[in-house]
């Protein structure tokens, strides 16, 4: 434990400290305005300090800081430095994906609407986000269907030379190579615009005027599509009900608290509609002190927003107002002022409760199947805790295709960046999952650091042995091994399944059902789910890549050329007909039947597991 006496050495500038453990390790990073005064607070006496600083002081050996020229500096480098190291005893954002957005650009005479997940400030209108893509794509599909905007990109727009089958079935306008004036191609983007805005009682009011009026022109053809888009525009945009009657673009933030760690839910509200929302859960993380809400929210606001991802003017938290340097820094990122506030108001009150409600319940439906690390290496019988764990799988079909997949798991969560795939082109037709292994750990110690606390095998004794072998042969016997076996039905995650280490000739003795057998078990099916989603995949782009060359028209030049054009298969699949007319020698008859073909080839060989994102429980 360090000593108080250091105090001394540290300046009185703003800046970032960072807290390391006896491996050196990072285990926090926290900003101050004034590092001295800031670090004297972690050495008042044990009883006066939360109960997380005092689980932590004593496992902190050295701590290191670095000066900054303002507090709103330290809070980047913070929220960097978080990001990169992960400490363990930091408000971690594991899930800080940027989200799918719907981008208009004003910079086009005949804009697109295109999907995007980065804001870029070039006076482009941006709508969303949507936590879910699929639902974003099937959201532009009806637009596709409803509003004949442009489909192709600005390369193709400038040099295509005729209009494509979009503009033939009713879909475009044509912009690229007919008389459409800028006037018309607006009002399209208006009502567009109104479409994504959930503003449908405006939008509604215009197309009736325009079917009124084709109608006494006795353009009944017109007048029936205006008429269907009027239907399909009621069933897609009405079901959202209006929250504020303002027609603000708010995000709401609002927090709950589990046995387990602390659950914040954030609602989009979009013109003044609820369009979309995502829940995040801190394991470890608690709610004692209305100061430990703010913190979780500064720590949330700090690696949730950046500049490429959609700020709102006004952010609305269960916990009141934060740190103005951090309203100053979210401001600078989105390009005008932000405020971060509480609620005002019923309307935004009623926000927070269904936020505060979401939280909550996304609590409590948090399912304890994680151990902590005392826990796990006391009932693996190992000295000190369980941080790390590497949890690899060998696997291939019918002996082709040999891999070895690696998980990584750091406090009982994925590490998913850290992930790895090891092939074996010398084992193939072998199926010798137990050379495999061996080889494996060959791999793995020309990797290098960070090594595990835990190397976790999917398998029984002989893997185990396996490993254990090749370890001791690499000289990596300071990593403690297991292994563990299905039951006797063979099925994953069951009951029954037993815990191997070396030197005992009989499973250790896990409670069936206790938290630390439910956790291996979850990062042994993660682990077996990752090789073998990859082994499909890699079989999948085998067999398309050989059907390749065998497409009809297609040769080795045309072969080239889509390689050269899409650079990967999936690209290649993704291609619709005026992608592929842009290649040279094509035109729209040989664009579709290459376009045919490809999508015969595509289901010969089988299609991807589908994907899925939920949203609220």
């Amino acid at each position: 434990m360090i000593s108080r006496d250091v105090l001394t050495t540290f300046p009185t500038c703003p800046g970032v400290y960072l807290m390391k453990n006896a491996a050196g390790r990072i285990v926090y990073v926290g900003k101050a305005k004034q590092l001295r005064r800031r670090l004297s607070s972690y050495f008042q006496p044990e009883h006066r300090l939360p109960p997380k600083v005092r689980v932590m002081m004593p496992r902190v050996e050295v701590i290191d800081f670095l000066c900054t020229a303002t507090e709103k500096e330290a809070l980047l480098l913070e929220a960097s430095l978080i990001k990169k190291h992960r400490p363990k005893y930091n408000i971690v954002l594991r899930d800080d994906k940027q989200y799918v957005l719907f981008c208009l650009s004003r910079n086009h005479p005949f804009p697109a609407l295109r999907l995007t997940r980065k804001v870029l400030r070039d006076g482009s209108v941006y709508f969303g986000p949507f936590t879910s893509a699929l639902a974003a794509r099937e959201t532009r599909r009806v637009i596709d269907r409803l509003f004949p905007l442009r489909k192709c990109r600005d390369t193709v727009f400038a040099n295509r030379t005729r209009p494509c089958l979009q503009y033939h079935i009713g879909r475009c306008l044509g912009p690229c190579c007919l008389p459409v004036s800028e006037e018309d191609y607006r009002q399209v983007v208006r009502q567009v615009e109104l479409f994504l805005s959930g503003k449908s009682g405006e939008l509604l009011e215009g197309l009736r005027a325009e079917m009124l009026r084709r109608s006494g022109a006795l353009d009944f053809e017109g007048a029936a599509r205006l008429r269907d888009s009027i239907r399909a525009v009621q069933e897609t945009v009405e079901r959202q009900a209006a929250v504020l009657s303002d027609g603000r673009d708010l995000d709401v933030l609002g927090i709950g608290g589990g046995e387990q760690g602390a659950a914040l839910s954030v609602v989009f509200v979009r013109q003044g509609r609820i369009i979309d929302g995502q829940n995040f859960w801190f394991a470890g993380e608690t709610l004692e002190t209305p100061e430990d809400g703010v913190r979780l929210v500064e720590s949330f606001l700090t690696q949730y927003y950046t500049a490429e991802r959609f700020i709102p003017a006004r952010i609305v938290t269960a916990t009141g107002g934060v740190d103005p340097a951090l309203e100053e820094l979210l401001g600078d990122m989105r390009g005008g002022k932000v405020h971060v506030a509480k609620a005002r108001g019923d309307q935004e009150r009623r926000l927070v409760d269904i936020a505060t409600a979401n939280a909550e319940a996304h609590a409590a439906g948090r399912r304890r199947v994680q151990a902590g690390p005392a826990e796990l290496a006391r009932a693996l019988g190992l000295d000190g805790e369980v941080e790390r764990i590497e949890c690899v799988d060998a696997s291939h079909i019918q002996g082709e295709g040999m891999r070895v997949g690696m998980v990584v798991f750091v406090d009982g969560r994925e590490e998913k960046e850290s992930y790895r795939l090891y092939g074996f082109p010398e084992l193939e037709g072998s199926a010798d999952d137990y050379l495999a292994l061996a080889s494996f750990v060959a791999r793995r110690q020309v990797s290098g650091p960070p090594w595990p606390d835990l190397l976790l095998v999917d398998g029984g004794k002989g893997q185990l042995a396996a490993v254990e072998r090749a370890m001791a042969e690499h000289g990596l016997e300071g990593v403690a091994l297991a292994s563990i076996a299905k039951g006797e039905s063979r099925r994953a995650g069951e009951l029954g399944d037993a815990i191997f280490r070396p030197g005992r000739k009989n499973p250790m003795p896990f409670k069936p059902g206790s938290p630390e057998l439910l956790f291996l078990q979850h990062v042994r099916d993660t682990a077996h789910r990752f090789v073998i989603s990859r082994l499909r995949r890699h079989k999948r782009t085998a067999q398309l890549s050989s059907g390749l060359d065998a497409l009809p028209g297609v040769g080795p030049k045309t072969s080239r050329l889509l390689w050269e054009r899409f650079g990967s298969l999936e690209a290649m699949l993704a291609a619709n007909v005026e992608d592929l007319a842009t290649m040279p020698g094509f035109g729209s008859r040989r664009a579709a039947a290459l376009h045919d073909a490809l999508r015969g080839l595509e289901n010969a060989g089988g299609p991807e597991p589908p994907s899925a994102t939920a949203f609220l429980p």
